[in-house]
């Protein structure tokens, strides 16, 4: 098992800030840990007595369909295989002040639900979590002045690289091809998040915080 994240460093900035509903990214190349990481300071927010919702960008993938049929299917994850533009009125929507539903997506069956979850106007952080939430090329880069504290994860290369491996080996493929996918798919992924990506209030290394 994964050891948990220290997100305390994060908490104790996150509960500096004021105002109402309170905006945070937390970015990073694939296999990162952002899932781990937002969960984790979602949970300690709301310890602290705090409402927090965490919102997955993956919700957003185009369709399996969609994507073969733009010949798109072994970029999966690339920036070019969301609905970016349907991501970014999710987000003007929930800065607004909208009560709103949004998808996720099913690891499993390698798919997104739409009208899966749902958020209420009332909710003081919503933590947004995916690859392209710090990125400078649009249409991501219109997502940057929404975010009020941002936290970037980047636990290096070789960490990245083991833990993608692992997942798609979890998922029942080969060494052969989860090498594969790791190498031609995930790792340019990886490489442009990390080229792209603006520069975070927090920056966090294994395990580890420092402020930028």
């Amino acid at each position: 098992m994964s050891p948990r994240p220290d997100v305390n460093p994060a908490l104790r900035q996150l509960l500096a800030l004021s105002g109402p509903k309170r905006l945070v990214a937390v970015a990073g190349p694939p296999g990162a840990g952002k899932s781990t990481f937002a969960a984790s300071l979602a949970c300690a927010l709301q310890k602290t007595g705090h409402s927090a919702v965490v919102v997955p960008m993956d919700g957003f993938h185009l369709d399996n369909r969609v994507l073969e049929a733009n010949g798109l299917l072994n970029r999966k994850g690339a920036p070019e295989t969301f609905d970016g533009m349907g991501f970014v009125h999710l987000v003007e929507r929930i800065a607004s002040g909208e009560h709103v539903v949004y998808p996720i997506f099913d690891r499993d069956r390698d798919m997104s639900i739409s009208g899966a979850a749902e958020l209420s106007p009332d909710t003081d952080f919503v933590i947004f979590e995916g690859n392209y939430l710090l990125c400078d090329v649009a249409p991501w880069d219109r997502l940057l002045p929404f975010w009020r504290f941002s936290i970037f994860l980047d636990p290096g290369p070789d960490t990245i690289g083991r833990r993608l491996l692992s997942r798609w080996k979890d998922q029942g493929l080969s060494e052969t091809e989860a090498r594969r996918r790791r190498d031609e798919n995930d790792m340019p992924n990886a490489l442009f998040v990390s080229a792209h990506s603006v520069s975070s209030d927090l920056a966090v290394h294994d395990q580890r915080t420092n402020r930028l």
